[in-house]
C-alpha cells in the first residue's frame, strides 16, 4: 500500500508543476482502505480544480466527491450496459452509492 499511496503522490506533484489536461485512473481505490480511500477521493476532487479527473471504482467511497458519474451493469447476455443519466451528488434526486450504482 505504501508504494501505491507514493505513486498517487508522485502523480499529483506531476500534476502541481506540469498539468495535463485530464488523468485516467482506474480502480486506483482498489488495494486502500475505507479511511485511505475517502483521503485520496478529497485529494482528487481537491486537484480537480486544474484537471480533469476520469475514475472508474467498484467502491462507494469516490462518489460523493465526484461531480458527476454514470452506472454500469451487466446482463444476462453478459454486456455492459451504460446508464444513460447523470447524477449529481448534490442532486436531492441523486441515488445513494449504497444502492450499487456507482
Amino acid at each position: 500500500m505504501f508504494v501505491l499511496l507514493v505513486a498517487f503522490f508522485t502523480v499529483f506533484a506531476i500534476q502541481k508543476s506540469d498539468p495535463a489536461p485530464f488523468y485516467l485512473f482506474d480502480e486506483i481505490d482498489a488495494n486502500l482502505d475505507a479511511d485511505r480511500r475517502t483521503a485520496v477521493a478529497a485529494m482528487v476532487a481537491e486537484l480537480s480544480a486544474t484537471g480533469q479527473y476520469i475514475c472508474t471504482t467498484f467502491r462507494p467511497e469516490l462518489i460523493p466527491h465526484a461531480e458527476a458519474f454514470f452506472g454500469v451493469t451487466f446482463g444476462n447476455n453478459k454486456v455492459s450496459t451504460v446508464d444513460k443519466s447523470k447524477f449529481f451528488p448534490s442532486s436531492p434526486s441523486s441515488p445513494s452509492c449504497a444502492n450499487g450504482r456507482a
